[in-house]
């Protein structure tokens, strides 16, 4: 039987909150959304600590890459912008994309940096000289996310023409198109085994693939609209899910069943609007939401 209490609820942002990502450094926050500054938090004492830097637009993505001293926010202009922690200053800004940047993912053994964006293309980065190396050209249409399995070497990436494209991981090459969805792909993850991969859409469904031969092994009706954001434990068989619907569900990850849902409907005291974006911190869920709000969420596996 699976508890959750609410522990903490950081207020700050003035406008829906999009993305949320933890520090290299343990028991930082950082969150982004829609009012012109990535915000860092204290996951210690739960307060808030400052506002990093202004952004000229929307943040949708962060992402900070083990083992580099780097923060990247992906912007609603198409631009990266590069925080670096020693300098404590931003220090670049990848310009290439002309369209929004809705995800930043790395693959650390390569040292590259993955950019996703509206105009349908991944940007390909170096992590050490920040230079830019290739460009995929994966969709005619956005590309929502990005999901990277080392196990697998394959990365998939989820396009809002309903479709989910896989490539390899070493040489970027194409491998197939997955094609069950009817609405933009919003979220993937490879199970951390890399044995599966999950997908989560706008059409409410969460499907679960084989990642040896990608034939769909259960599609389940997760929620009542979109699946924004899919989200593994880090040590535990069991992911979360966060969506349009208000709510967010945690699932056992072998069996995929069901196993609590964290919702006003539930008589838990949760968020009011869209769930947009989960994080793990151990065994405390985090939450952002278009209500403004961050949810901190002590979950009990007992």
């Amino acid at each position: 039987m699976i508890e959750v209490q609410k522990i903490a609820e950081l207020t700050g942002h003035g406008n829906p909150i999009f993305t949320a990502e933890l520090s290299q450094k343990p028991g930082i926050l950082f969150t982004g959304g829609n009012d012109k500054g990535v915000v860092e938090w204290s996951l210690k004492d739960n307060s808030f600590i400052k506002v990093m830097f202004p952004v000229p637009a929307s943040v949708y993505a962060i992402h900070c890459p083990e083992g580099y001293p780097y923060m990247f926010v992906g912007l609603r202009t198409g631009d990266v912008t590069v925080f670096d922690f020693i300098q404590q200053k931003v220090v670049k800004v990848l310009k290439h994309h002309t369209k929004p940047v809705f995800d930043v993912k790395s693959i650390i053994s390569k040292k590259e940096l993955l950019v996703a964006s509206e105009d349908g293309s991944v940007t390909v980065w170096s992590l050490d000289t920040l230079e830019h190396l290739h460009t995929i050209q994966v969709s005619g249409d956005t590309i929502r996310c990005i999901a990277v399995s080392t196990q697998k070497k394959h990365i998939a990436f989820g396009c809002r023409d309903n479709s989910v494209k896989i490539y390899d991981m070493d040489d970027y090459g194409y491998i197939t198109s997955l094609h069950e969805h009817t609405m933009a792909v919003f979220s993937v993850q490879y199970s951390p085994d890399g044995s599966y991969l999950l997908t989560g859409s706008r059409d409410a469904q969460l499907k679960v693939w084989d990642t040896n031969s990608y034939t769909l092994l259960q599609n389940i009706p997760a929620h009542l609209f979109a699946i924004n954001n899919i989200a593994f434990h880090p040590t535990r068989p069991y992911f979360a899910t966060a969506s349009m619907d208000k709510s967010i569900k945690i699932w056992d990850a072998h069996s995929f069943k069901l196993r609590k849902i964290i919702s006003r409907e539930k008589g838990i005291p949760s968020h009011v609007l869209s769930v947009n974006k989960l994080v793990w911190n151990g065994d405390n869920l985090i939450s952002v939401s278009d209500d403004k709000a961050v949810l901190i969420w002590q979950v009990n596996f007992a």
